[in-house]
C-alpha cells in the first residue's frame, strides 16, 4: 500500500455503512480502518470471524497503541452459529507472581503517587498473545501465520498517525520521554512526529513474527521472553519465567439476562462490566422508560448505575480468587429490593450507601471491535492497555509496549484508581490475580435482531453500553446507538457526568433539582462499534462511532 494509501484510511472518520463486493455477507466495526482491511483481508483469503477477530486484534495492536497491544490483555465474546454455542475469552492481564498488596504504598500505609501508573512494575503480565493463540487454534479455520499477516506488515511498512493518535501521545509525552527505547520509537528526536507521519515498528512486527511462528512460545519463551524479562527487570519490574509459563487464557460461560424481551449476553468476572449491565437493566426493567420524560428517564438510569456500582465496589474482583455472589446480584428481586430505595423525585446520595470520598482524575482507554456474519456468528471484544499507551514502558528489542493494569486493583480498601473507581478487599491485589476490568462486550437479541457492540471507556464503559442497549430496545439501530449521547454514574464519586451537548441547560436544572452533581466532562467520551444481523432478511448493518477515527463495512 502506498504512503497516501495509509493517510486516508487513518484520517477515516466513517460511521456510515460502505458496502464491498463478494459473496460472503460480514459486517466488521473497529476503532481504526486498518485494522477492519485487516479482518476482511482475511475474511477474502478464506477465514471465518473469529480468524477475522485474530486478525483485527493484532492489527488493532499495530495501529492503535494508545488503547491496546501485545502488552495488554481483553475479553473476547463469541458465538458460533452452528451449534449456538457461545464463551468468553478471558486474557485479561494477571498480577506477578511476586505481586503483594503494599506494592504500591509506602512506610506509613500512603499510595505512592503513579506508581501503579507508569512504567513497568504497573504492568500485569499481558495476556492479548495467548488470546490470540487460543483463539486462532480453537475457533478459527487458518494457520495463525495468516491471520497475524496485515499486523506484521503495518508494524513493518507503517502507517500514517492520525490526529486521535498525536492527542494521545500528547497526553502522556511526559512517561514516555523517561524511557529511551519508547521515545524512539514514538517521540523521534524527543517530540511528537508531524500529522501522517508514518509510525514504524520494526521490533514489533518481529515478535508478531515469532508469534505468528511458534504460537505461545513465541512470546511466552525463548528470546522475546528473554528480553521482556531482562528489561522489564532491569527498569524496576518484578516479572519471572514463571509469570510468562504459568499465564493461561480462562473460557468463562457468558453471563445472561433479559430485558423486556431482549436477550443480553455479557462477560462474567474478572469483568465487573456485565454484573454492572445486567443489574441495572433488572433495576430498571420495571419502569417504561419510553413513557418518562428526559430528565426522569436520566434520573432512573443514574440512579439504577449507582446501584450497581454500588455492588461492584464492595464484591466484584476475580472469581478465580473471591467468591462473588453472582446468582443474588443478578436476581429479579435483589434487583426490586435495590429499587425499593428509589424514588424518581429525588436522588439517594451514594453517602447513605456506603463512606464518600474525594474525586480523581479521569481518563480514556482500551479499544473495542464487533464482528458478526449473515449466519449469526459473532465476536464482540474490548481489549486494552489501560491508560493512553499504558504504562509508557516499551520492553527493549521487542516493540511490546506494556501495559499499566495493575492500577486496576485496589491497591487499597476504599482507594481509587485512576479512573475514579472505588474498590474493595475483592479487587486486592495477590500474586497470579486478575485485576477487576470494566470492558462490557455485549451481544443484544431479540425476535428480529442480533447485534454485537461494546466500546473503550474505561469506568464509563457500562453506562455507554446500557444507553446502547435501551436504544436497541425501541427499535433503533447502530448508527443511533453510537451516536446517541451520554451520561454516567459510579457510585463514587457522586457525581451525574454527562457529555457536552447531553443535557439541555432546562434538564440540567431539574436534574440538579433532584439532587444531583453535575459534571460537563472535558470532552465526548467512547468510541463505540456496533454491529446487526436482522434475522428474516439476512440484512448487515455496522457503524463506527463518530467521536473516534474507526471504520464500518458491509460486505455482501
Amino acid at each position: 500500500m502506498s504512503k497516501k494509501y495509509y493517510i486516508v484510511l487513518a484520517l477515516t472518520v466513517c460511521w456510515t455503512v460502505t458496502t464491498y463486493g463478494g459473496t460472503q455477507k460480514v459486517a466488521i466495526a473497529s476503532a481504526h480502518p486498518l485494522a477492519t482491511e485487516a479482518g476482511f483481508e482475511i475474511i477474502h483469503n478464506g477465514g471465518n470471524v473469529f480468524d477475522a477477530a485474530v486478525a483485527v486484534s493484532a492489527a488493532l495492536a499495530v495501529v492503535e497503541p494508545t488503547g491496546s497491544g501485545l502488552g495488554g490483555g481483553g475479553y473476547w465474546l463469541l458465538h458460533r452459529a452452528s451449534d449456538q454455542f457461545e464463551t468468553v475469552i478471558d486474557g485479561r492481564e494477571k498480577a506477578p507472581l511476586a505481586a503483594h498488596k503494599d506494592m504500591f504504598v509506602d512506610g506509613d500505609g500512603k499510595i505512592i503517587p503513579r506508581l501503579s501508573l507508569d512504567g513497568p512494575l504497573a504492568a500485569g503480565i499481558p495476556g492479548l498473545p495467548a488470546a490470540l493463540v487460543h483463539l486462532s487454534e480453537k475457533y478459527g479455520q487458518l494457520p495463525l501465520s495468516k491471520s497475524l499477516a496485515p499486523a506484521i506488515r503495518y508494524a513493518q511498512t507503517g502507517f500514517a498517525v492520525g490526529g486521535k493518535y498525536l492527542k494521545m501521545l500528547k497526553f502522556r509525552a511526559n512517561v514516555l520521554k523517561k524511557y529511551p527505547q519508547t521515545a524512539a520509537i514514538f517521540l523521534p528526536g524527543g517530540k511528537a512526529p508531524p500529522a501522517f507521519s508514518v509510525l514504524k515498528q520494526p521490533d514489533l512486527a518481529h515478535t508478531l513474527t515469532r508469534l505468528a511462528e511458534s504460537g505461545r512460545r513465541g512470546f511466552y519463551r525463548g528470546d522475546i521472553a528473554d528480553k521482556l524479562l531482562n528489561s522489564v527487570n532491569k527498569a524496576g519490574g518484578i516479572w519471572s519465567q514463571q509469570d510468562l509459563d504459568a499465564y493461561q487464557v480462562i473460557e468463562r460461560t457468558p453471563l445472561s439476562g433479559n430485558y423486556h424481551g431482549i436477550k443480553i449476553t455479557t462477560v462474567p468476572p474478572s469483568s465487573s462490566g456485565g454484573i454492572v449491565l445486567l443489574e441495572t437493566l433488572n433495576i430498571l426493567s420495571a419502569y417504561d422508560l419510553q413513557q418518562r420524560d428526559g430528565v426522569t428517564r436520566a434520573h432512573l438510569v443514574a440512579e439504577a448505575l449507582r446501584r450497581a456500582h454500588h455492588d461492584r465496589a464492595l464484591y466484584l474482583g476475580d472469581s478465580d480468587f473471591t467468591a462473588i455472589p453472582i446468582a443474588r446480584l443478578l436476581d429479579a428481586d435483589y434487583a426490586a429490593g435495590l429499587r425499593s430505595s428509589l424514588r424518581t423525585d429525588k436522588t439517594l446520595p451514594s453517602g447513605y450507601l456506603s463512606g464518600d470520598m474525594a474525586e480523581q482524575p479521569e481518563g480514556d482507554n482500551t479499544t473495542h471491535f464487533s464482528i458478526i456474519d449473515a449466519e449469526g456468528n459473532r465476536v464482540a471484544a474490548t481489549l486494552s492497555i489501560n491508560f493512553p499507551f499504558g504504562s509508557g514502558f516499551v520492553a527493549e528489542g521487542t516493540g511490546v509496549l506494556l501495559n499499566d493494569e495493575m492500577d486496576d486493583f485496589s491497591s487499597q480498601a476504599g482507594a481509587l484508581n485512576g479512573y475514579g473507581l472505588v474498590g474493595g478487599v475483592a479487587n486486592a491485589i495477590a500474586p497470579g490475580k486478575r485485576m477487576l476490568s470494566s470492558m462490557t462486550p455485549t451481544f443484544l437479541e431479540d425476535n428480529q435482531r442480533i447485534a454485537a457492540l461494546g466500546t473503550p471507556g474505561g469506568s464509563r464503559i457500562p453506562s455507554m453500553v446500557l444507553l446502547a442497549s435501551l436504544d436497541f430496545a425501541v427499535g433503533n439501530g447502530p448508527d443511533s446507538w453510537v451516536k446517541a449521547s451520554r451520561f454516567h454514574h459510579q457510585f463514587i464519586p457522586d457525581i451525574l457526568e454527562y457529555e457536552p451537548g447531553a443535557l439541555t441547560p432546562e434538564q440540567q436544572h431539574k436534574l440538579i433539582g433532584l439532587g444531583h452533581v453535575l459534571k460537563t466532562a472535558r470532552y465526548r467520551f467512547g468510541d463505540m462499534q456496533a454491529v446487526q444481523l436482522h434475522k428474516q432478511t439476512q440484512a448487515l448493518t455496522a457503524a463506527s462511532d463518530p467521536r473516534g477515527e474507526g471504520r464500518a463495512v458491509v460486505k455482501h
